[in-house]
């Protein structure tokens, strides 16, 4: 068997994409499943490209061929070839059929690529993960997404082993074998490419249930998991029809298969997989109940079971060319599971959590070394690109069009795609072609956000004509050098706006030449590097409310006076605009901290929110957010050099200002005001409560230790849920109370047989701030329940020290450093994706202060000088450290 082929390869470059010279009709697979081995047999029906004379190449890794046959006679060995991961076979014409059988060793599958085991050898089943390019550790074949295929799969194993078996499609038909064994096939009618190809095969139950779509389908809808965990697939179920019935009112899509199957596993790259009529969750995206499941993840399971399913149109039914379109299926998805989420709970609360997690993950990509375009120019090593820019700024900008179009246009355009390109792999020109096509416009500038890296600076200043009654914003952009990329052109920005008169009250807005009546809102385009925009019928100076709703991926700055903030901030009935004055006066209050600029502005971001803090009416978790400053990282993109110890310890003497301006006694009064109200119900209410409970305790905390610590161990015996179980525990742990130590015992032991509640324990534990939780982190790696092998153990201890606790990961004796360069080259032998992206943590490395810059060089070099990289993660090492 060929070993892993990690030599460095070739750049794989977007202009030189051509279509593939062979192609697969029609791919009837058998599969003989076993742990240690199994064995796989192909039976393809090839069509021939005639403008192209190429051999016949297929793709295959870490296979062991047994067997191949062209048109039904065997293959001599003179008439194939097989190295460095490609099969090369002589003779093969259009209407060929090639058969192969290979064998490959699903227990031996640490990379968790391909087909492998999840679990133990005793109890635990086999599944497959395809993407991207997975399919070749199953068989030959060419295995590139604008390959479309209809796939026929059977399925044979032990009964007793595996009494279930499934694969993506139709069921159809099963049956016994001699000796205890059983067979499945399943037929899927629609072509697909390789990618989505899936089984799932071991001791599993399930719950279903019937549903019709709206053009009166019968479907079986049925999760699947190990039985200790069947009775907490409920709520996600519920998600999944909620999912199907928001499509098919939204965008008109209709389910299409018989049956929908989804399966949970605790063993995963990714968070779920969208195989055509089998999805593979993450477990921690699937399982919910109040026990066990916080309150941000009864959200994030609704969120991620929705977008697997919108993946059967935007990725199944129309895929991408190649994986450089790769934002074509996951931006657009990521928008569409946004849309669904805000209509399920609040707008406004998730926009702002959508925007801070951009803020938090993707604005600094974009800043660093690991910079690279939504649809990038050239790669490597495809899964290296399944990052923040590729999904959320994908995300943001179909947002853009969106809101260019306005909901009706958006939805002719997503009708024209889907039509024209039903059963096909598309580009992203393709898509903006049939947006503008239904709309009547040229969206083809647009094509420059895909293109270009970086997060475009937004300049916004004011004018105020008071003869001529005449406001003047003039709007200016500039997008900072990235890797690769020294020279950027501007780009369309869509900027909504309105503007507000002293009394908080919003003006009508009627630009100079505009005939159509005045509106309270409305976007302008800046498509230059600089353009003015003229407001007729203006008499005073208007505070403006810009790029409301985040309506472009930027960095907005405008010379807010801090009372104007405070306008904004009270009376903005945008709530996203409404968070982010909170957030401009608290990085002013940051500041004036940092740079010994005065109290004027830490007074005014607190007395803002003292203002607010007994206001019946509002929001409660909108309130939490409100009373949340920017956190670390984004304040760290904000320093020139970055002292992560000093960052925390700025943020928490702001955070002890607020704190102490709302007053302990208040503080205490409403913790408590809010824990009458123990249960653990999920609704939006609940959870908003619950939300602001969880951020008062925290500032309680950090004013007066002495009152709060008690609270929070009251709070964690008498919880009701995992969320106040959770959030009290936090407390107890990160201010290092006395009674930590025999609640964190007690977490263990009632959550000793829940591998998802045991990462939430290693989690808080892992982001102690500062010194000591390296210490801690080093105790975790020797507990009995940690493995490098569990890609959810390894993201909740060493990910969250790595990119959760930048001052504790961030020490200036670079231990740390040493820390995660030691355990990547560990993890690198095992699972190269899971080390690759767990590396990103170092991004950024060179913007450190100049001790820690050193130390964090030093350990990067170390780990660059292994010699025995995987290509995946030598890929991330050499952007983070280039020669």
């Amino acid at each position: 068997m060929p070993a892993r082929n990690d030599a460095a390869p070739l750049p794989i470059r977007l202009r030189d994409y051509a279509p593939p010279p062979w192609r697969v009709v029609q791919a009837e697979l058998d599969f003989e499943l076993g742990i240690d081995a199994s064995e796989v047999g192909a039976r393809l029906h090839l069509a021939r490209d005639p403008a192209q004379d190429a051999p016949l190449r297929l793709d295959g890794e870490e296979l062991e061929l047994l067997a191949i046959a062209l048109d039904g006679a065997p293959l001599p060995a003179g008439r194939w070839r097989y190295a460095d991961g490609v099969l090369e076979v002589d003779g093969a014409r259009d209407g060929s059929v090639l058969e192969t059988r290979v064998r490959v060793r699903p227990a031996e599958n640490t990379a968790l690529e391909g087909l492998y085991l999840s679990g133990s050898r005793e109890a635990g089943f086999l599944l497959t993960q395809c993407e991207a390019e997975g399919f070749r550790r199953i068989t030959f074949f060419p295995d590139r997404p604008d390959v479309l295929a209809r796939f026929t799969v059977t399925l044979r194993a032990d009964r007793a082993r595996f009494p279930v078996l499934l694969a993506g499609g139709n069921p159809d038909g099963a049956g016994e074998l001699p000796g205890g064994r059983h067979w499945a096939r399943f037929v899927d009618p629609h072509p697909k490419p390789s990618y989505l190809f899936a089984l799932v095969a071991g001791r599993l139950e399930k719950i279903e249930r019937d549903y019709r779509t709206a053009d009166g389908r019968a479907v079986k809808l049925a999760i699947w998991s190990e039985a200790d965990a069947i009775g907490r697939c409920r709520y996600a179920l519920g998600a999944l029809e909620r999912a199907m019935r928001w499509d098919e009112e939204t965008y008109g899509r209709n389910y299409d298969l018989d049956v929908f199957h989804v399966v949970a596993t605790h063993d995963f790259n990714m968070g779920a997989m969208e195989n055509k009529g089998l999805n593979i969750f993450n477990a921690k995206y699937l399982l919910a109940d109040p026990d066990t499941t916080t309150d941000d993840e009864y959200r994030a399971v609704e969120a991620v079971v929705a977008h697997e399913y919108f993946h059967n149109w935007s990725g199944n039914r129309v895929t991408c060319r190649d994986w450089f379109q790769l934002s074509l299926k996951e931006g657009l998805t990521v928008f569409r599971e946004q849309q669904f989420s805000a209509r399920m709970n609040s707008p406004a609360l998730k926009r702002i959590e959508d925007v801070a997690l951009l803020r938090r993950a993707q604005f600094p990509e974009d800043a660093g070394p690991l910079a690279h375009p939504v649809r990038p120019a050239e790669y490597r090593e495809i899964n290296n690109f399944y990052t923040a820019t590729v999904y959320e700024k994908g995300a943001e900008l179909v947002r853009m069009l969106a809101g260019r179009l306005g909901e009706a246009g958006f939805r002719r355009g997503m009708d024209l795609y889907f039509a024209r390109h039903d059963g096909r792999a598309a580009t992203l020109e393709d898509f903006l072609a049939a947006l503008g096509e239904a709309n009547g416009l040229d969206l083809s500038p647009y094509l420059a956000w895909y293109a270009q890296a970086g997060t475009p600076r937004l300049t916004a200043r004011g004018r105020h004509d008071a003869a001529a009654r005449t406001y003047t914003l003039t709007l200016a952009q500039h997008t900072p050098p990235t890797p690769g990329q020294p020279d950027k052109r501007p780009l369309p920005i869509p900027v909504k706006l309105a503007l507000f008169d002293r009394a908080g009250r919003m003006l009508p807005l009627r630009l100079d030449g505009q005939t159509s009546a005045a509106s309270t809102e409305r976007v302008v385009v800046l498509a230059q590097a600089e353009q003015d925009f003229v407001f007729r019928g203006v008499d005073a100076p208007p505070v403006p409310s810009l790029l409301r709703g985040f309506s472009a991926p930027v960095i907005l700055e405008c010379d807010y006076a801090p009372e104007e903030l405070a306008l904004l901030l009270a009376h903005d009935p945008d709530g996203f605009n409404r968070w982010e004055a909170g957030q401009q006066l608290a990085l002013r209050a940051y500041a004036a901290l940092r740079d010994g600029g005065g109290e004027a502005a830490v007074e005014g971001w607190c007395a803002a929110l003292a203002a607010l803090f007994d206001d019946a009416a509002l929001d409660p978790a909108l309130l939490a957010d409100l009373l949340t400053p920017p956190g670390e990282i984004e304040l760290a993109e904000r320093e020139r050099e970055v002292d992560p110890a000093r960052i925390h310890a700025l943020r928490q003497e702001l955070q002890r200002r607020l704190a102490a301006a709302l007053g302990g006694e208040r503080l205490e009064r409403h913790h408590r005001k809010l824990a009458a109200d123990a249960g653990a119900q999920p609704d939006a209410a609940a959870q908003a409560r619950r939300r602001l409970k969880r951020r008062v305790l925290e500032l309680l905390a950090l004013h007066d230790p002495a009152a709060a610590l008690p609270l929070a161990q009251r709070q964690y015996e008498s919880a009701a849920g995992m969320t106040d179980r959770l959030a009290a525990l936090a407390v107890l742990v990160r201010h290092e109370a006395p009674q930590a130590l025999n609640a964190l015992a007690a977490f263990r032991a009632r959550h000793a047989q829940d591998p998802l509640a045991l990462d939430k324990w290693f989690a808080v534990q892992a982001q102690i701030p500062g010194e000591p939780a390296l210490a801690r982190v080093r105790a975790l790696e020797a507990d009995p329940a940690f493995t490098l092998k569990n890609p959810n153990r390894v993201r909740a201890l060493l990910g969250s020290y790595a990119s959760g606790n930048p001052s504790g990961f961030h020490r200036a004796d670079g231990a740390g450093y040493r820390l995660l360069a030691e355990r990547l080259a560990q993890l690198d032998a095992l699972n190269p994706q899971v080390a690759a992206r767990l590396a990103t943590a170092f991004n950024g490395w060179q913007r450190l202060e100049p001790v820690r810059r050193e130390q964090a060089r030093q350990a990067l070099a170390a780990l660059a000088g292994h010699g025995a990289l995987s290509r995946n993660l030598a890929e991330i090492v050499g952007h983070l450290l280039p020669a």
